[in-house]
C-alpha cells in the first residue's frame, strides 16, 4: 500500500529551522514517498536497522541523516493507504531528552508531550 504520509508540513518546518538537516529529510520524504508497505516489515524491509518499531508496534523511530536526526511516527495499516502521523522530529540530542533514561521499556518515549 502506498503511504499517505500526515503533518508533512513537519518536516517543512524542522528543514526551515535546522537548514543542514535538509538533504537527510529530503530523502527520508522520497523514500516514503515511493514506498509500498503491507506491514511493519515492509517497513523494516526498506529502511534495515535505520527503523525501530516502538510501542507495542504502534510507532517507528526513523534513524535520518546517518544518526543526527530522529524522526517518530505513528502509523496505521488502512484497507487502501498506510497512513504515517509525524509525532516528532528532532536531532538525536533532542530525541534522547524526549526519552528519558528513567524509563523501563526501551524505546518508549513521552513524544506525546511533544507537539510536531
Amino acid at each position: 500500500m502506498r503511504v499517505k504520509l500526515i503533518r508533512k508540513a513537519s518536516i517543512d518546518l524542522f528543514i526551515r529551522d535546522n537548514a543542514r538537516s535538509r538533504s537527510s529529510m529530503n530523502q527520508f520524504f522520497q523514500v516514503i514517498k515511493v514506498a509500498d508497505w503491507s506491514d511493519s516489515n515492509d517497513m523494516k524491509a526498506t529502511f534495515g536497522s535505520r527503523i525501530d518499531i516502538i510501542c507495542n508496534g504502534t510507532r517507528a523511530v526513523f534513524d535520518c541523516g546517518g544518526g543526527a536526526y530522529r524522526t517518530i511516527c505513528g502509523f496505521s495499516f488502512g484497507d487502501k493507504f498506510v497512513f504515517l502521523f509525524i509525532k516528532f522530529i528532532g536531532t538525536h540530542a533532542e530525541y534522547d531528552k524526549l526519552c528519558k533514561a528513567k524509563k523501563k521499556e526501551v524505546g518508549v518515549c513521552d513524544v506525546d508531550l511533544y507537539k510536531a
